[in-house]
């Protein structure tokens, strides 16, 4: 081929290139353009879910009308009723309400949270057991251990809250249900699922990873107390417990009261070893680690478990059915209409060499 021909061929290439670029462009400019029309079929979900809204806090909470929801219920939107009535809270609230949940549950944000849609969440977990090694290019290969697989089953739990107003306040133009219902219900979530995740017993409820006998414990060596010599190394063997593949990602995790003991500490140099967040967002540190306070955890007792340190989104798992439900109650505690907001939770540690206690015991 001649040069001249090639040249052709390759400008000829780049019109079709640049022109095809171009054509898909004005394509995906008249997409958004009908997509942002009213009433057009890229705005239906908007315009459903809008209405969803608008049916449940203005007819359902505000006046007990149910109707309209039973109207989406038909045209098949995802608003299912409970056999005792109660109705599923609309996307849009029911994911306000998981964003506070995290900003009030010191524990949601920092374990792993898996939404499921069955009715338990399972996983299989290597115990260990798998045999490994250098070999030449032709030496024999021993026959390997079967790797050590457990399984992990976390079943939910049913979580509630049963929030109450007026009905007064209800019907006061002034009264904003959306917020009202979103922080009312995922501050009681918060509190029983953070108590839950760090000493629940596992019945009807997350099992805590201080009640998990496989988590590895370090003892202080003094009942209820630190060490009165050079306290702060316990602290250094506590974060050299956890296996180093788990450091990266690790926190401290306390409450403010064990929290103020600690920050009086000093290394040998006369040192502070708690380093405050300067900087908005950033967390506080102890020997280089993030610090989580957590008012569950319990105080410093003989025996207590009162410093966690662990990397908890390898150890522990949230699990979660999707979407709260509400029943309402008008005629339990007149003239208070009650909220009952339902929502089923469950966790368990899932490694427990991902965590590491520290025992205030001889």
């Amino acid at each position: 081929m001649e040069m001249t021909d090639l040249k052709i061929a390759i400008d000829d290439y780049t019109d079709a290139a640049e022109n095809g670029i171009l054509g898909l462009k004005d394509r995906l400019d008249a997409m958004e353009t009908k997509m942002a029309r009213p009433g057009d079929a890229g705005s239906a979900l908007c315009g459903d879910a809008l209405e969803h809204k608008h049916a449940f806090l203005n007819g359902f909470i505000t006046k007990g009308d149910d109707s309209l929801l039973k109207d989406l219920e038909a045209k098949g939107l995802s608003t299912t009723t409970g056999g005792d009535g109660g109705f599923a809270v609309p996307t849009v609230i029911d994911s306000e309400i998981e964003k506070q949940l995290i900003d009030l549950s010191p524990m949601r944000s920092i374990c792993k949270v898996k939404t499921i849609e069955t009715s338990n969440y399972k996983r299989l977990v290597n115990t260990g057991g798998t045999a490994s090694g250098w070999v030449g290019e032709e030496d024999a290969r021993g026959e390997t251990a079967t790797p050590s697989l457990a399984e992990v089953a976390i079943t939910p739990g049913e979580i509630y809250a049963n929030a109450a107003a007026t009905q007064r306040a209800l019907d006061d133009m002034q009264f904003d249900a959306e917020a009202w219902l979103t922080e009312e219900v995922a501050e009681e979530f918060a509190v029983q699922e953070g108590a839950a995740i760090i000493g629940g017993d596992g019945v009807n409820k997350p099992k805590g990873f201080l009640t998990e006998t496989a988590v590895g414990k370090v003892k202080t060596g003094v009942d209820g107390a630190f060490p009165v010599s050079d306290p702060s190394d316990i602290l250094v063997d506590l974060v050299h417990a956890l296996g180093s593949r788990y450091r990266q990602g690790a926190k401290f995790v306390m409450n403010s009261a064990t929290l103020a003991e600690i920050r009086k500490m000093k290394d040998a140099d006369g040192n502070f070893i708690w380093r405050p967040g300067l900087i908005e967002g950033q967390p506080d540190m102890l020997l280089g680690y993030p610090v989580v306070e957590a008012e569950d955890m319990p105080d410093m007792a003989a025996a207590s478990l009162s410093v966690a340190f662990g990397n908890f989104e390898r150890g522990y798992t949230i699990v979660e059915r999707t979407g709260t439900r509400v029943l309402r109650d008008p005629y339990t505690n007149k003239p208070n209409v009650l909220f009952y907001a339902t929502k089923r939770v469950g966790g368990a540690v899932v490694n427990a060499e991902a965590i590491k206690l520290l025992e205030f015991a001889v």
